[in-house]
């Protein structure tokens, strides 16, 4: 025991026999999914469920029978499971500038709403064509016609338009040019009617104008759908200068009746361009021969159409009892209130910029917002600061229509306030169009119109009053719906 170490022939005092290298137990080895986790760190901080994961390591070329063996579980989803729970979740913002659907110029807003203003310079054009004693409800001669034809015509081609929209977000262009086609013929047909039947004592030539009233606003809906708005502005041009004329100088009547059928002829025109079937060339050419007959998409529903429809209708009699003034009291002396009219007509191009940029504030919102009362405050006060900027622009140009109008009516506090009402009922209705929601707007809007028109048929209270009650009530329902919808993220799509 006490003697020395016994060594191999040939060995030195200081060489020492080799001693086996232990392994290393397997519980001290790295867990190969901490590996897994650290090597497809990114990927899977940015997962948002672990069927992303598993997807992954499925097209690497892991089979269960691998993942069993190295990773010692089931099969892929369970890997998944696993390296989810391991790694903390993180969503890098994307790389470069968002994109934004939502930003639109300026310029272009503002051209639409002097292309929806720019017709009422029509109506000054034909006034000598419409001249004669009151006609229906007091009314100077021809407006109830009218009136008719343009309501009907709102409603109609609201409709329309957002039927020709529904095909063409399907990317079925030639079925919106043939639906709107289709439409228009039918919506001047009826127009036209319509014009005739309430026409009563009126002389016919307040139907024929009627009659062409309705052929522009079809020809208009098919240029602003197909984004035609600067060859419509190119063609009203004329007529609006002439009629700025008659301001300053007599202008005889043929050269009236020219400026008007010269405009309404190169509208229709350019309408029916739009419309026309391009066979032979576009997109039926481009089609496979075996397919240009077939159907390419299920259709739209009409009955999806109707609830647009209605809106137009319900906002269409509000507008009317606005511009109207007290000439549907019954006072032989008030005159139409035309500068509320225009103001609202040229606010509609502020009005749809501000509602671009409330959808693109709100996209913002929803990716800076990590909980759903964030995002609603922030909805919240973007939605403020556009209306109060529409209410702005409305009583700017409320106030230098007004100035520059001859002989137009002062804006008295109820006028005013009255007038800023309905400007939200408007805003509000179409912001809950673009949320999807246009079944409530339609509902509040009608109900509000049919509640004036029975407050002016059973004459109940001061029209001007009457009105401030029914556009303050409205909007104030609208907004309600507007609030209920800020928080839910599925609205802003």
């Amino acid at each position: 025991m006490s003697g020395s170490l016994w060594m191999p022939p040939g060995s030195g005092p200081d060489t020492l026999p080799a001693i086996p290298r232990q392994r290393t137990p397997s519980w001290a080895a790295p867990d190969p999914v901490d590996e897994l986790a650290e090597r497809l760190d990114d990927f899977v901080a940015a997962a948002v469920h672990p069927d992303e994961i598993a997807a992954l390591l499925e097209s690497d070329g892991l089979s269960d029978d691998q993942i069993r063996e190295r990773y010692g579980v089931k099969n892929s989803f369970a890997l998944a499971e696993e390296l989810y729970e391991r790694v903390e979740r993180r969503h890098p913002e994307p790389e470069g500038p968002v994109h934004d659907p939502w930003q639109v110029g300026l310029l272009g807003c503002l051209l639409r709403g002097v292309v929806f203003a720019l017709p009422g310079f029509g109506y000054v054009l034909g006034a000598p064509f419409l001249a004669g004693p009151r006609g229906d409800l007091g009314l100077p001669a021809g407006t109830v016609p009218l009136l008719a034809g343009a309501l009907c015509g709102w409603t109609w081609n609201q409709g329309l338009a957002h039927r020709a929209y529904s095909w063409l977000g399907l990317g079925d262009r030639p079925a919106a040019r043939h639906s709107l086609l289709i439409g228009t013929l039918l919506g001047v047909l009826l127009g036209t009617l319509v014009a005739s039947a309430v026409a009563g004592t009126a002389h016919p030539t307040a139907v024929v104008f009627a009659a062409g009233q309705s052929v522009y606003l079809g020809a208009a809906t098919v240029l602003l759908v197909m984004g035609r708005e600067r060859a419509l502005l190119a063609a009203l041009s004329p007529m609006a200068v002439g009629a700025v004329f008659t301001f300053v100088h007599p202008v005889p009547d043929a050269a009236r009746l020219i400026l008007l059928l010269g405009s309404l002829t190169v509208v229709a025109l350019l309408g029916l361009r739009e419309v026309a079937p391009r066979k032979g060339r576009g997109e039926l050419r481009d089609q496979p021969r075996w397919t240009r007959s077939r159907p390419t998409t299920t259709g739209p529903r009409l009955t999806a159409s109707l609830p647009y429809a209605l809106f137009g209708l319900g906002t269409g009699v509000l507008v009317v009892y606005a511009s109207l003034g007290d000439a549907l009291t019954g006072d032989q002396q008030s005159a139409i209130a035309a500068p509320a009219a225009v103001a609202l007509t040229l606010s509609m191009g502020p009005a749809e910029w501000l509602l671009h940029r409330f959808r693109s504030g709100s996209l913002a919102g929803l990716r800076s917002s990590s909980t759903p009362k964030a995002f609603w405050r922030t909805t919240a006060r973007t939605v403020v600061q556009c209306l109060t900027g529409y209410l702005a622009s409305l009583l700017v140009l409320s106030v230098l229509t007004s100035a520059l109008w001859p002989h137009a009516q002062s804006l008295g506090g109820i006028r005013l306030a009255g007038l800023l009402l309905l400007g939200v009922v408007l805003w509000t209705g179409l912001l809950l169009q673009s949320f999807g929601a246009v079944a409530g707007a339609a509902t509040v809007c009608c109900a509000a119109a049919l509640a004036q028109t029975l407050a002016l048929v059973t004459h109940t209270g001061d029209p001007h009053r009457v009105g401030l009650i029914v556009y303050g009530t409205a909007a104030a329902t609208l907004a309600a719906l507007v609030c209920a919808l800020l928080g839910r993220a599925t609205a802003h799509r």
